[in-house]
């Protein structure tokens, strides 16, 4: 997948839309710092990793842990539909453009469905 999306630039480009919509969500961005550089850095890193990209994640954070990196916040039903519906308006944003194929957009909506579900820690 990372070769096949253009490397680097479509997972940043992707982690910006997505924050774009985090940015302004009421529900959303109380569980974020002031500051989303950090975030913002942190989830593209992790998705370059994770399609195949450089590991740059792990030799500056370690290994992922999502679960363990989200048990601090509260993530219910209503903050994973959030997550979601920002994500997949990233995804479909970036295959509108043509930056990435019918294929790949499904592939990574379902990896993004799977995660957001199980991180939930709440009802």
């Amino acid at each position: 997948m990372y070769q096949r999306v253009g490397g680097d630039p479509f997972f940043v480009d992707l982690v910006d839309r997505f924050y774009v919509g985090v940015a302004g969500d009421p529900v959303l961005r109380p569980l974020y710092p002031d500051d989303l550089d950090a975030a913002r850095s942190h989830l593209a890193l992790f998705l370059i990793q994770y399609w195949g990209g450089p590991d740059t994640y792990n030799q500056q954070r370690g290994h992922p842990r999502l679960r363990m990196r989200h048990v601090p916040f509260v993530i219910g039903k209503l903050e994973r539909d959030a997550w979601l519906r920002h994500m997949r308006a990233a995804v479909h944003d970036a295959a509108e453009a043509g930056e990435v194929s019918a294929g790949d957009e499904k592939e990574l909506l379902a990896y993004f469905d799977m995660a957001a579900h199980q991180l939930m820690n709440a009802r």
